[in-house]
């Protein structure tokens, strides 16, 4: 374990801010923060000042000396950057002038969806996911998008951003392969991701997932060695460095939890069969994605929502194909002038699209037993997930103690489950 958090640099002041973030969110107080402060001071004194060799410590020379060091300053600084966002929670504009000047280019793209012709739900569920204007969506169609198990296709979150950078990508495919037309073509993508993070309203898996790719793109024009776990480290600190309370967002957990399912489970459900055929190896990597997604995420769903998609698997593939095709296009479209040639084809095509995934939603969101309802405490759910890290820790080291310790988890979830339908039933 230690070994892996060398191999990753990111891992580290990450674990340590977090737990400042904690400690000031739970145990709030100056006393504890002007220790935190002054240890290292103390630690760096000492082997400034005591000259004598007989007795002297060479604190210099010892790394695990400053690396406490480290991880005290670090906590210091997560402290009291959390105390400031907290002191600053109720004095903020709610519609700050970034956000204010977003939603007004979101305002005007929406004219353009008047010439579409679609129903108002259409319109409203084409908005949602293409700009992420989710104002004139009405209850009953999240609820039908949740049943099915896709409502992340109605937040703009890193599958959308990864779509428009693929779009992007094929796009800047032409141009010239000479030093400066890389840059060039670097500087667009990362520019045009950011501007359609802000546009759709700067949310908190939106960010992560561009902040991810603006990595994972100047790594690779730096031509760097690229390790997935540490730019989503990276991402991560980044973003709690600027806002320590995003750790708190339903959106800013569910999307770094999916993808760090996706980057372990994915690879190895990958390799339970060995697809040589191309027709079947894509919608197979689709499916793996998916139930990678699903097996980090569902724990905290039921704590947050108390309900479970049963069809997930099915509505996935073919609203993975639809979303893939219509976010570009309707980005397109909503670009170019009218009078431009296959303008009215590709509306038709958007038109067409949009269609079709209210179509899916609505013949699997109405299957009988769609939905599992199930709702996990906060301890349940801290379990649950401790369940899974130990099996998944025993499944690579081979440690009887970790199965124990899943084990006896497992057994405390399930007696308090037994519990509370005891309390429920009233016997």
């Amino acid at each position: 374990m230690i070994q892996e958090l060398q191999m990753r640099p990111f891992a580290r002041p990450l674990l340590f801010w977090i737990t400042g973030t904690l400690l000031q969110v739970f145990i709030p107080g100056s006393r504890f923060l002007v220790l935190l402060l002054l240890l290292p001071v103390i630690l760096i004194g000492i082997s400034c000042f005591v000259s004598s060799k007989k007795y002297a410590v060479n604190l210099y020379e010892n790394r695990w000396v400053w690396g406490v060091v480290f991880m005290m300053l670090v906590i210091s600084l997560a402290v009291l950057k959390t105390e400031h966002s907290r002191s600053e929670l109720f004095e903020r504009n709610p519609f700050p002038k970034l956000l204010q000047l977003a939603e007004e280019k979101q305002k005007q793209l929406l004219a353009s969806f008047d010439s579409l012709r679609l129903t108002e739900q259409e319109k409203s569920v084409l908005s949602t996911i293409t700009i992420g204007y989710r104002k004139d969506m009405n209850k009953g169609m999240r609820q039908r998008f949740a049943a099915g198990g896709v409502a992340h296709i109605l937040s703009v979150s890193g599958f959308h951003v990864a779509v428009v950078c693929s779009f992007l990508s094929l796009a800047f495919a032409a141009f010239p392969r000479n030093k400066v037309f890389k840059w060039l073509r670097y500087l667009l993508m990362v520019t045009l991701l950011w501007m359609f993070v802000y546009i759709t309203g700067l949310a908190a898996s939106s960010v992560r997932a561009a902040t991810m790719l603006t990595l994972y793109l100047t790594g690779k024009r730096l031509r760097r060695t690229i390790d997935s776990y540490n730019i989503l480290a990276a991402s991560a600190f980044c973003m709690l460095v600027y806002e320590p309370l995003y750790i708190f967002d339903i959106g800013f957990q569910l999307s770094y939890l999916a993808v760090l399912s996706i980057l372990y489970f994915q690879p190895k459900l990958n390799g339970l069969l060995e697809i040589r055929n191309p027709l079947l190896k894509k919608p197979y990597a689709w499916i793996t994605v998916t139930v990678a997604a699903q097996a980090g995420t569902a724990f905290l769903c039921l704590y947050y929502f108390g309900q479970f998609s049963l069809v997930f698997l099915f509505t996935n593939i073919p609203l993975t194909i639809i979303a893939t095709l219509l976010i570009p296009m309707a980005l397109l479209w909503m670009m170019i002038p009218g009078g431009c040639p296959g303008y009215p084809l590709l509306q038709s095509m958007v038109e067409m699209l949009t269609r079709s995934m209210l179509w899916v939603v609505d013949k699997f969101s109405s299957v009988p037993y769609a939905v599992a309802t199930f709702h996990f405490g906060f301890v349940s759910m801290v379990l649950a997930y401790g369940v899974l890290v130990f099996i998944i820790m025993y499944a690579k080291y081979r440690r009887p103690a970790f199965l124990i310790v899943s084990l006896s988890l497992l057994l405390i979830f399930l007696t308090m489950a037994w519990i509370g339908k005891m309390n429920l039933i009233e016997i």
